[in-house]
Order: structure tokens, then C-alpha cells, then sequence
């Protein structure tokens, strides 16, 4: 089964950017569609974006859209997300999953949909 492991994460001022990185491991992460979730505190985990396997279909929540872009190096076996004009309601424990899929276009934005999480990374935006 895959590993996830989540790095990158820090702490940034309101406007900055942050790139956080999944890197995948004990397996081909090619053959997963692959997503950004992110828990801030005292909240539900939610969805924030995602990529197909092949990478040509994304998906975002909408207040990202615009600052988010998820990509990733299959070649590297890992998934970025790349985050600018940080805001202070971005704070949050931003986590990488996985799905195994025959699909190379699809996406998914449910929690439920993924098998293989990370451990996490922390985002923390100051105003």
C-alpha cells in the first residue's frame, strides 16, 4: 500500500505564498487520482483541491480558486499544491490522499473516496 508523507508547511503573513508537497512511497502514486484536504481548528476536515492521475482534470473549492494550484510529478511520485495570497482563514492542517483508480481523467472531492491519507502538515497564516 502507498505511503503519504506531507511537507512544506510553516508559518507565512497574510499575502504570502507556501508550496506544500506529498511525496508517495511503497507504491506508483501514477495510478492514483490524488487530493489536498485541509482541517482548520475546531473545525470538519474539507476538501481543497484535486487531480486526476494523468493531471489534465483539476477541481477546487471555490474560495482557493484563483490562489490554489494543485499539480503533480508523477515522474516523482508526488503531488504539490501551491498556495498564494495566503489568507488568515487558510490556517489549517492541510492533508494529502490518494485513490486507486483505472480512471486517468477523474477526480474526487469526497473524504470518503480516498484510501491512503498522509500524516499532515501544518499552515498557519498570520494577519
Amino acid at each position: 500500500q502507498v505511503q503519504l508523507v506531507e511537507s512544506g508547511g510553516g508559518l507565512v503573513q497574510a499575502g504570502g505564498s507556501l508550496r506544500v508537497s506529498c511525496a508517495a512511497s511503497g507504491g506508483t502514486l501514477s495510478n492514483y487520482a490524488a487530493g489536498w484536504f485541509r482541517q482548520p481548528p475546531g473545525k470538519e476536515r474539507e476538501f481543497v483541491a484535486t487531480i486526476s492521475r494523468s493531471g489534465e482534470k483539476t477541481y477546487y473549492l471555490d474560495s482557493v480558486k484563483g490562489r490554489f494550484t494543485i499539480s503533480r510529478d508523477n515522474a516523482k511520485n508526488t503531488v504539490y499544491l501551491q498556495m498564494n495570497s495566503l489568507k488568515p482563514d487558510d490556517t489549517a492542517v492541510y492533508y494529502c490522499a490518494a485513490k486507486l483508480t483505472v480512471f486517468a481523467r477523474n477526480y474526487y472531492y469526497t473524504a470518503d473516496q480516498y484510501d491512503y491519507w498522509g500524516q499532515g502538515t501544518q499552515v498557519t497564516v498570520s494577519s
